[in-house]
């Protein structure tokens, strides 16, 4: 007895950061083709690759960078699935300022898609009926248990540039009475500056080291083992570390902006004022004092792990998917397999 298997739908994931990149974006773009490929062929492409004409739908990862590719893709197949997914810069700068070819991506999208829920509220308002929360995921980590009482291991993990606001960590590490706390900086120069600002700090105190770029599997490793993450960011969509860390165990010191509190909670306790250097250096300073303090940020953290799990991830990737079908008039593709 024979039976005819019917052929995956093919679904573009658009991303302007592709394996080389090793950043978020990224990683996100390889872990949902990873999610939907049990239902759906995903192809992985840049926005300026060519379009193809037998593809179902396309999800594409942020609105001003992929905007080309979203709009061939809605010009050519108005009546195809289209999803476009929001980062830090659409949200919290180019969308405001007005930037056309974000706003033009919102309008032509079936469905949105931010990583966040705190997000939701800065996007016109008049979008956010089509918009939906997609948490990102990690594979949790058992907490180590190496780390000790009488240390405060902190980690920056991050590609050096201004969204990311390493400086102000910088300078609140200068600010640091800490003899015991340490501090491993992850990433790679994007803005030269940044980079002489790490490599100075490095060279002007023992407590500091800069790795540069090291593969994600290493980072994972060293998330888990410190004591603190430290995210200093101006603007986040929704950031990787912060998921890595609170699926590993590890407690978080984040700037009060709304990437972080969508992630974290309003009543997170490990937050201080966005650019605050000083504020960095009291909190840092307190936590290297008390590490019951340390626990209690552990603790909260711990409670948030929920959201970031992988098959809740993979379950709204798909949901979502399927929701943009539906707008589209595509309902036979539903329930692909």
């Amino acid at each position: 007895m024979s039976s005819t298997k019917r052929a995956r739908p093919i679904v573009l994931l658009v991303t302007p950061y592709l394996a080389g990149a090793n950043n978020g974006n990224w990683r996100t773009a390889s872990r949902w083709a990873r999610m939907l490929a049990s239902e759906y062929r995903v192809i992985v492409q840049a926005p300026q690759a060519a379009l193809r004409n037998d593809a179902a739908a396309m999800i594409a990862l942020h609105a001003r960078r992929s905007f080309d590719a979203i709009a061939a893709w809605r010009a050519a197949h108005p009546d195809r699935a289209l999803v476009v997914t929001l980062t830090g810069t659409d949200l919290y700068k180019d969308i405001p300022a007005g930037d056309r070819a974000a706003t033009s991506s919102l309008a032509l999208a079936d469905r949105l898609v931010v990583l966040q829920g705190d997000a939701i509220a800065h996007l016109p308002e008049a979008m956010r009926g089509k918009a939906r929360v997609v948490h990102q995921s990690a594979r949790p980590l058992a907490p180590w248990t190496g780390k000790r009482n009488d240390r405060l291991h902190c980690l920056l993990v991050a590609h050096l540039r201004e969204e990311k606001d390493p400086a102000t960590l910088f300078a609140a590490w200068r600010l640091l009475d800490a003899p015991h706390a340490t501090l491993t900086i992850i990433g790679a120069a994007l803005d030269p500056a940044l980079g002489r600002a790490a490599r100075d700090l490095a060279r002007d105190d023992a407590r500091v080291r800069w790795q540069g770029p090291r593969e994600h599997a290493w980072t994972r490793q060293a998330i888990k083992r410190a004591h603190l993450l430290i995210v200093p960011s101006r603007m986040e969509g929704g950031a990787n570390v912060v998921v890595e860390a609170v699926t590993a165990g590890t407690a978080v010191a984040a700037s009060r902006m709304s990437g972080n509190v969508g992630m974290l909670g309003d009543d997170y306790r490990g937050y201080f004022e966005v650019g605050d250097a000083a504020g960095l250096a009291s909190l840092l300073a307190r936590l290297h004092a008390d590490h019951a303090l340390l626990r209690a940020l552990s603790a909260q953290c711990a409670k948030r792990a929920f959201l970031f799990r992988p098959e809740a991830e993979a379950a709204s990737v798909r949901r979502v998917l399927v929701e943009a079908f539906r707008m589209a008039g595509q309902p036979y593709l539903e329930r692909a397999r």
